[in-house]
């Protein structure tokens, strides 16, 4: 499926205005009578410090523009398909975590200014790339075929020093281990898995609400068996 039928998939042909630079994207587009501010990445960005300024400013922008407007706050969709951040000691050193926190804070801006925030995964979603937009959502959806992950197995078992097969056998039976957003899904990490015969103009706006006060996913991936300490862990810790 070409990126354009996607979005004609997603929003309707013909009734989204989207802006690509390079592999940033931005605009609107309007489902019914509903419309959204679409902000996000595409072919599979990686994400360095200048990404990451313009989303956080398509954001800013969003929520200036409602505010001087005096219309209702238009919901946020964000598209999301990076590889993850740039692997580069010279945005290390430019401090890139900075500008991820900088985007962090837009995405809290924008919530606490009554922005429902939604996020769409098309292709793939790894690492900080996500984090630092895509996973602050108050919904996440995944498109078919999305792959999902923070790190692959290789990748985790250099850092943890445990082999890649102990790592296999683990992920057979806990998806904090295994990549996939089936796996995410589990967790919590994602609401919900689009099917590609579904109407996903539909599927969109019933998974758009109002912006969420909490978070619940430790809730939903102990409800769904992915994550089983989570949640009784946090309740110890906000009951003591």
């Amino acid at each position: 499926m070409s990126e354009l039928t996607t979005y004609d998939r997603l929003f309707g042909a013909g009734c989204h205005e989207l802006i690509f630079d390079g592999s940033f994207l931005h605009g609107s587009a309007k489902i019914g009578n509903q419309i959204l501010a679409v902000i996000g990445t595409r072919d599979h960005a990686a994400i360095d410090g200048a990404i990451a300024l313009k989303v956080a400013g398509a954001i800013l922008q969003v929520v200036g523009d409602d505010l001087a407007s005096g219309n209702p706050t238009r919901p946020i969709v964000f598209i999301a398909d990076t590889q993850g951040q740039v692997l580069s000691r010279h945005e290390e050193l430019l401090g890139l975590n900075g500008y991820f926190a900088h985007v962090v804070r837009c995405v809290d801006l924008a919530r606490r200014q009554g922005h429902s925030l939604l996020t769409v995964i098309n292709g793939e979603a790894v690492s900080g790339g996500f984090l630092s937009f895509g996973m602050m959502a108050d919904c996440i959806c995944a498109l078919p075929d999305a792959q999902v992950r923070v790190m692959d197995l290789r990748a985790m078992s250099r850092v943890t020093k445990i082999s890649v097969e102990r790592l296999e056998e683990l992920a057979q039976d806990s998806p904090v281990f295994a990549p996939g957003a089936g796996n995410f899904w589990r967790m919590g990490g994602i609401h919900e898995i689009w099917q590609e015969q579904d109407n996903w103009p539909e599927r969109l706006l019933a998974a758009l609400g109002p912006a969420k006060t909490s978070d619940q996913r430790a809730a939903i991936g102990l409800e769904r068996g992915g994550r089983q300490l989570a949640a009784p862990t946090a309740q110890l810790v906000e009951n003591s």
